[in-house]
C-alpha cells in the first residue's frame, strides 16, 4: 500500500507519539511498571526530538549516524532510543536494519514504532515477512503494526490469521483488518463473523464495526448499516452489540429513531443508558417529538433522566412537553423538568414557574425560585416588572424577590413597597433594593437603618444596608457617607451597627471612622470597633491598632488592639524589615507576657536577619528571654549567610565553657571522624562557624558523595552533656543542654 510520503519530521513525530501510545497498550506492557517505564521513555523522547528539530532534519548524515548505532555493539537500551529517532528521520534505507530486529524480544516492538512511521511499501514488505515466520507476542505485534500502517497488501495474509489457532493472533487479524478496512478486509471479516471462535468472535466484531464506522464516515450508509445490523444480531459480547445498536441508529438518522425508540422501552439498564446517549446525536426535531412521547410512557425514574436528555437539545426540545412535566406529575419527573427550564425556558414559562414557586412543596418551590434568577432571557425581567403593579398575595413578595435576585432595576416600585402593610412585602423589598440600588440612593437605606419607619424591619434594613454597601463601585465615597451617618445617630445601637457595615467595606474612611469610634468615650463602641479592627483585611489597619495599643484608657481593648496588630504581622505577606519592624514595635508595646510570646512566635515563624536582631533585643525583656533564646537559635538554623555568624558572634548570649566530645560527618555508615576540625574552630560561644561555608570543604572531602548527609556533635556546655545534628552545610549553633 502506497501510503504517501509523511516526510515532515514534526509530523512523523506525531505519528511516531501515537503509535507508540498504542504499543503500549497492546502487546508490550504487561505490567504497571513497565507502563510506568515507557511513560518516562517517551517524555524523554521529546526531550531528544526537540533537540534533533533544532539541527538539520533531514540530513542524510543523521539517519547514517543512528544506523550506525544499530549496526554495533551498542546496549539495548541505546538501540530503542535510535529505533525512535529513526521514527524521525529515517527513510526506507532504514528499513533492512529494523527489519533485522523484529524478531528481537527486547528491540521488536521499538523496530515497529519506527516501521510504522517510515513511508513506503518497504515498511510493509518487512512487517509482511516477519509475520510470516514470527509466532506468539510478537507475531501480535506485527499484525497490529500492519493494521496501523492500513496495509492494502497484508489483507490475505491477515485473513488467514484470523484461523490461526492462537485466540490473540487470531483477534489481533481481525482488528487489523477492521483499521485497513477495505472492500476485502470488510468481506473477510463478515464472512467469518458467525463461524468464529467464540474466543475470537469479539475481535471479528469489532473489526466489522471498524469497518461500518469506514463506510459512515465515506457517506456509504447502506453498507454500514447492513453491516451494522449483522453484528447487533450476531452471537457476539453485549459490548459490541452496544457498539454496532449506536451505529445502526445513527446511520439510519431519521430512520433509526424506532431502533432508539425499542431501546428507551428495553428493560434492559444499559442498552436505556445506550439510548440515552444515542439520542443527543441525533439531528432534526423529529426525535424530540418522539422523545416527548416516550417521557410520558415512561416511570418516573426513567422520565426524569429522558427530560435530561430532552435539554440537552435545547435547540429543537419540545419545550411545551417540559414545562407539562414541570406543572405535574410524580416529584422526581417534576424536578428534573424544573431544572432543565433553567437551561432551555422563555419567557413563556415564566406563569408556570411562579406559580411553582408558592408551592406548598419546598424543594419544587425553591428549585423553581433558583430556575426563575437563572433563566438568561432579558423579557422576562420586562414581564416581572410589569407584573408587580398588579401582583396581590405571595406573587407579589415573590416578584419582589426576583427582581433583586436578578438585579432588574425597579428601585421606584421597589421604594414604593416599603410602605406596604405586610412586612413579607416591606422585608422582600428592603433585600431587593440592597441587590439592585445605586450609590445615589443609598442614603434610602441609609435611613432606614437610621430612623426605620417600622422598627420590626430593621434586621433586614441593616443586612440590606450591608449587601448594598459592599458593592458599591466607590468605597471610600461610601464610607464617607456610613461615617457621616454614625456621627448624625444617636442611637449607640444603631452606631454600632454602621460601624459593623463599615467593616465589611474597608478602606481609609472607614479606617478613621473605628478609629474615632475607639477613642470615644462609649465602651460599646470601643468594643464594637477593636473587635473589628482586630479582624480588618488589609494591613493599613496597622497603624491605627498601634496607635490604640499605646493610647486606649481600657486596658481591655488596649490589649485586644495590640492582638489585631500583632496578627497583622503573623498573617499578611509583608517586606521582611516592615515585619521585623512591627514585632519590635508591639514588644515595646506589650504590658503583658502573653502578647510578648505572641511576638516571639511571629519571629520564629518568619526567619530572617531583621528578625533575629529582634530576637536579640528581646532576650533584654526578663520575663520572655528564654523563648528570645529559643527564637535566636531557630532563627540562625534556618538562615545562613548575610551577616548572620557575626551578628551571633557579637550578641549579648552568654559566653560558655565548651567542650566536643566527638564530631561525625557522613551518611548512614559512613562516617568521617571530623572531632579535631571541630574542637579547633569551636571557641567561648555556642556558635562554630568553619573555615567554609561548604562542610566538604571544611573537612577535607566529602565522605559519601552523592547523599545526603549530616554532622553529629557530642558536646559539654558549662558540664551538661549535649548532642545535636545539623544538616549539610548547616549554621552550628549548639542548643542549651536540658
Amino acid at each position: 500500500m502506497n501510503r504517501g510520503g509523511c516526510k515532515a519530521p514534526h509530523r512523523r513525530f506525531a505519528m511516531l507519539v501515537k503509535f507508540t501510545v498504542l504499543m503500549l497498550w497492546t502487546d508490550t506492557m504487561k505490567t504497571s511498571r513497565q507502563f510506568t517505564n515507557c511513560v518516562v521513555f517517551l517524555a524523554a523522547l521529546f526531550a531528544i526530538a526537540s533537540t534533533t528539530w533544532a539541527a538539520d532534519d533531514e540530513s542524510p548524515d543523521r539517519e547514517r549516524d543512528l544506523l550506525a548505532v544499530l549496526r554495533s555493539d551498542a546496549a539495548a537500551s541505546e538501540k530503542a532510543i535510535t529505533c525512535k529517532l529513526l521514527a524521525i528521520h529515517g527513510s526506507s534505507d532504514a528499513v533492512p536494519d529494523l527489519e533485522k530486529l523484529l524478531s528481537n524480544p527486547q528491540l521488536s516492538s521499538w523496530a515497529r514504532i519506527a516501521l510504522e512511521a517510515i513511508p513506503g511499501d518497504a515498511s510493509d514488505a518487512a512487517l509482511r515477512r516477519a509475520s510470516e515466520s514470527l509466532e506468539g507476542r510478537l507475531l501480535v505485534g506485527m499484525i497490529n503494526s500492519l493494521g496501523v500502517r492500513r496495509d492494502a497488501n497484508s489483507v490475505q495474509l491477515l485473513t488467514t490469521r484470523m484461523q490461526d489457532k492462537d485466540a490473540a493472533v487470531a483477534s489481533a487479524a481481525a482488528v487489523a483488518l477492521g483499521r485497513i478496512a477495505n472492500t476485502a478486509a470488510t468481506k473477510s471479516l463478515r464472512s467469518a463473523l458467525a463461524g468464529a471462535p467464540v474466543d475470537v468472535r469479539s475481535a471479528v466484531a469489532e473489526g466489522c464495526v471498524l469497518c461500518a464506522e469506514q463506510l459512515y464516515n465515506e457517506g456509504n450508509l447502506t453498507e454500514a448499516i447492513a453491516i451494522y445490523d449483522q453484528v447487533r444480531k450476531a452471537d457476539v459480547p453485549k459490548q459490541r452489540m452496544v457498539e454496532a445498536t449506536r451505529g445502526a441508529i445513527l446511520a439510519r438518522n431519521q430512520d433509526g429513531i424506532p431502533l432508539l425508540l425499542e431501546l428507551f422501552q428495553s428493560p434492559d439498564k444499559i442498552l436505556f443508558r445506550l439510548a440515552l446517549t444515542t439520542v443527543r446525536e441525533i439531528p432534526g426535531g423529529q426525535v424530540d417529538k418522539a422523545l416527548a412521547s416516550e417521557m410520558d410512557r415512561a416511570t418516573p425514574e426513567r422520565a426524569a433522566l429522558i427530560v435530561r436528555a430532552m435539554a440537552d437539545r435545547p435547540e429543537t426540545v419540545q419545550l411545551a412537553a417540559v414545562l407539562a412535566a414541570a406543572e405535574r406529575g410524580p416529584k422526581q419527573v417534576r424536578i428534573a423538568a424544573i431544572d432543565a427550564l433553567s437551561r432551555v425556558g422563555d419567557a413563556s414559562c415564566l406563569a408556570t414557574l411562579l406559580t411553582i414557586a408558592i408551592d406548598s412543596d419546598a424543594d419544587l418551590a425553591a428549585l423553581a425560585k433558583a430556575t426563575l434568577t437563572d433563566l438568561p432571557v432579558e423579557k422576562i425581567d420586562t414581564q416581572i416588572v410589569a407584573m408587580l403593579s398588579k401582583a396581590e398575595g405571595k406573587i407579589y413578595p415573590l416578584l419582589i424577590e426576583l427582581v433583586g435576585q436578578r438585579r432588574i432595576d425597579a428601585v421606584p416600585i421597589l421604594l414604593k413597597a416599603l410602605d406596604d402593610s405586610d412586612k413579607v412585602v416591606r422585608r422582600a423589598a428592603l433585600s431587593a433594593l440592597g441587590e439592585t440600588i445605586s450609590a445615589t440612593e443609598l442614603p434610602v437605606l441609609v435611613a432606614q437603618v437610621v430612623t426605620p419607619t417600622h422598627p420590626e424591619d430593621a434586621p433586614a434594613a441593616q443586612q440590606a444596608l450591608k449587601t448594598a454597601s459592599v458593592r458599591m463601585p466607590d468605597r471610600e465615597a461610601c464610607a464617607a457617607k456610613l461615617a457621616a451617618a454614625i456621627k448624625r445617630s444617636e442611637s449607640v445601637s444603631t452606631k454600632g451597627t454602621l460601624l459593623e457595615i463599615l467593616g465589611a467595606v474597608g478602606g481609609t474612611e472607614a479606617l478613621t471612622a473605628m478609629s474615632n469610634a475607639a477613642k470615644s468615650d462609649d465602651l460599646n463602641l470601643q468594643d464594637v470597633s477593636t473587635r473589628l479592627l482586630g479582624t480588618w483585611m488589609t494591613e493599613d489597619a496597622a497603624p491605627v491598632l498601634l496607635d490604640l495599643a499605646k493610647t486606649m484608657p481600657n486596658k481591655k481593648y488596649q490589649v485586644r488592639a495590640l492582638r489585631g496588630y500583632i496578627r497583622i504581622a503573623r498573617q499578611f505577606v509583608l517586606p521582611a524589615q516592615q515585619r521585623a519592624t512591627m514585632c519590635q514595635n508591639a514588644l515595646d508595646a506589650a504590658q503583658q507576657v502573653a502578647e510578648k510570646r505572641l511576638v516571639i512566635d511571629v519571629l520564629k515563624r518568619y526567619p530572617h536577619a531583621a528578625t533575629l536582631k529582634v530576637a536579640f533585643n528581646a532576650l533584654e525583656v526578663a520575663e520572655v528571654k528564654d523563648e528570645a533564646a529559643e527564637a535566636i537559635l531557630m532563627i540562625a538554623q534556618k538562615i545562613k549567610g548575610k551577616g548572620v555568624e557575626l551578628i551571633l558572634s557579637k550578641s549579648v548570649l552568654a559566653e560558655v565553657k565548651l567542650e566536643i566530645v566527638k564530631a561525625e560527618y557522613g551518611a548512614g555508615s559512613t562516617q568521617l571522624d571530623v572531632t579535631s576540625i571541630v574542637r579547633k574552630h569551636a571557641g567561648n560561644l555556642r556558635l562554630i562557624t568553619l573555615p567554609a561555608t561548604n562542610y566538604n570543604n571544611s573537612f577535607g572531602r566529602d565522605p559519601s558523595p552523592g547523599s545526603v548527609k549530616k554532622l553529629k556533635i557530642q558536646y559539654r556546655i558549662n558540664g551538661k552533656p549535649g548532642t545535636a545534628s545539623f544538616g549539610e552545610n548547616a549554621l552550628i549553633l549548639l542548643p542549651l543542654p536540658k
